[in-house]
């Protein structure tokens, strides 16, 4: 599994509510909903960097 990072994040409060029930909808947590939805968009832009292995 790639290492993990962490780093601070600023987001509109509107935004972060809508992502936070997403989540919730989901049953993850707002920080894996978040990295699910960059994921995601990586993968449709074709730009998710290949696994180290």
């Amino acid at each position: 599994m790639a290492k993990k990072k962490a780093f601070a994040l600023r987001i509109n409060e509107d935004i972060l509510k809508a992502v936070e029930k997403w989540a919730a909808d989901e049953f993850r947590s707002t920080n894996g909903q978040l990295e699910w939805m960059l994921n995601e968009s990586l993968k449709k832009a074709k730009r998710k960097p290949k696994n180290k292995n």
